[in-house]
């Protein structure tokens, strides 16, 4: 798994108070092979998608990872 989605994982299970294995996996979410593909490449990118009702924002550099509550 790429750094920047297992950062976004981690990040959504501090602020659901739990294990990151408790929680549903990414990849029933998004296709997380075609999002490390785009996160491997070396285009300038930014990534957005919903995931247990936050918003996960990877980009404009593939280590930068927001968790926005609410998808919103």
């Amino acid at each position: 798994m790429h750094p920047a989605l297992a950062t976004a994982l981690a990040r959504v299970a501090a602020r659901e108070g739990c294990r990151g294995t408790s929680l549903p996996p990414l990849y029933e979410h998004v296709d997380t092979e075609a999002l490390t593909t785009v996160l491997e490449s070396e285009a300038d990118v930014t990534v957005r998608f919903e995931y247990e009702g936050y918003r996960i924002v990877i980009g404009p550099g593939p280590l930068e990872v927001t968790v926005i509550d609410g998808g919103g």
